[in-house]
């Protein structure tokens, strides 16, 4: 078989293998292999490329924040940080039609700005969130598609995991892509409260809840001070790594790490943090690092064995071949996106598509650094898709309503997967959303 048949059958294989149930590292690591071998002819060629994948995969300092921002990440849901961010922003949007569900979207919006992962989110917010909007009268698909919808915010606002593996795979700057996030989360969170609003007085059934709030109803408002001391030390934490990117005083690694500290340092000062909490932290975060890198690793090996092959280029010029312009790759890109959605989690899509379009989009003309927010976004649509929406997963292994079946999780959050497809066409028609306050910041 030549280098190219050899690329396109490990493509076809390897969604197979992982469609059929095999873990995505797994295929991605012995279909290389086997992919290098035969084009190759030599089993030598083959254990070498895997020797060079492992060592020069995680050897770069870049790799330090994916357990750091994880650390910090898992401490802060830990420590109860989510619980606080909540409690305050319940105070806020309590009175207003839909408000406990734009409570959540806000909340779940500053906590990813700490956590960084869709996944601690959802398991947070579906502890925190549903039983209270259950306890006020919201319906069962809204109360956990809300929180399946809002979850996806710690994907694409930054610290995100997904966007330092995007940058490791395009070689760019993670630092840049923190920035270029920015503004699309926060887009993607206003239009999540917007969405709402709509819903609550067009189908106010979907949602249910009360139409306000009377004062017997609700409990008393907190006051200035217990809203500074819920909140500082969430603020505190979002000031010294973001602020420490953005004015470059730290390196996404040193902030990572800062972060990490800070975390640790506000669990043992508030008394939430013990040694059995403490233990729980490092096991977790050593196992998704672990899973993360094995990951990164096995999509090397794949990278490697396609550039052999010399399957990139050849689908870069197909793909011009077909003069389909920025606008028409995109469509295909997108489409391809939500249908991987469905079947393999974001960061697998990420490690597996973006290589074979990334020279097509630089030959078209493309922001690198746009199309990374485009892929995260494109990819976290089929986190609440069926048949394999993880966020919606995470939420029903997490939630003790035994009335609450996967179909409202899914039904709850077609409305919020939809707006990510709104927000994703305006990113895509006005790249400076995403890459605007970069160009401005430099």
């Amino acid at each position: 078989m030549s280098g190219v048949e050899v690329g396109i059958a490990s493509v076809i294989i390897i969604l197979f293998l992982i469609y059929a149930g095999i873990h995505v590292a797994i295929a991605l690591g012995l279909v290389s292999f086997i992919g290098v071998w035969i084009s190759r002819d030599s089993i030598d060629i083959a254990i070498s490329l895997l020797a060079a994948a492992t060592h020069d995969t995680i050897a770069h300092a870049v790799f330090a924040n994916i357990p750091l921002f994880a650390l910090m990440g898992i401490v802060s849901a830990e420590i109860g940080l989510g619980g606080d961010i909540y409690k305050v922003a319940h105070q806020f949007f309590r009175r207003i039609r839909g408000g406990l569900g734009m409570a959540t979207v806000a909340a779940n919006a500053m906590f990813a700005s700490i956590t960084g992962s869709s996944i601690a989110s959802a398991s947070v917010f579906t502890r925190i969130a549903v039983p209270e909007m259950r306890r006020f009268g919201y319906t069962r698909q809204f109360s956990v598609g809300v929180v399946a919808g809002s979850s996806v915010l710690g994907m694409l606002i930054p610290p995100s995991s997904m966007l330092i593996i995007y940058a490791i795979v395009a070689e760019q700057s993670v630092g840049h892509m923190f920035v270029a996030g920015f503004i699309p989360g926060i887009l993607l969170a206003t239009a999540f409260v917007c969405g709402i609003v709509v819903i609550s007085y067009a189908v106010p059934k979907f949602i249910g809840g009360p139409t306000v709030l009377s004062d017997d109803d609700a409990e008393p408002m907190m006051g200035l001070g217990e809203i500074n001391k819920l909140l500082t030390p969430v603020l505190f934490l979002v000031v010294l790594v973001l602020g420490g990117i953005y004015t470059g005083w730290f390196s996404p690694e040193e902030a990572g790490a800062a972060g990490s500290a800070g975390a640790l340092a506000i669990g043992i000062l508030k008394r939430r943090l013990t040694w059995q909490g403490f233990w729980r932290v490092l096991v977790e975060t050593g196992q998704i690092t672990a899973a993360i890198l094995f990951l990164i690793i096995a999509a090397s090996m794949y990278s490697r064995m396609l550039g052999i092959a010399a399957l990139p280029t050849l689908f870069s010029e197909w793909l011009t071949s077909l003069n389909l312009g920025m606008t028409g790759l995109m469509v295909i890109y997108v489409v391809l996106m939500v249908l991987l959605g469905t079947i393999i989690e974001t960061a697998s899509i990420i490690l597996i598509v973006v290589p074979l379009f990334l020279n097509s989009v630089e030959i078209l003309g493309g922001d690198i650094v746009w199309f990374g927010i485009v892929t995260v976004i494109g990819a976290e649509i089929g986190l609440l898709t069926p048949p394999l929406g993880i966020s919606c997963y995470t939420i029903k292994s997490t939630i003790r309503d035994p009335s609450i079946t996967l179909a409202h999780i899914f039904y709850g959050a077609f409305p919020f997967a939809f707006i990510m497809l709104l927000v994703l066409i305006l990113i895509i028609a006005y790249p400076w959303l995403s890459i605007g306050l970069l160009q401005t910041l430099s």
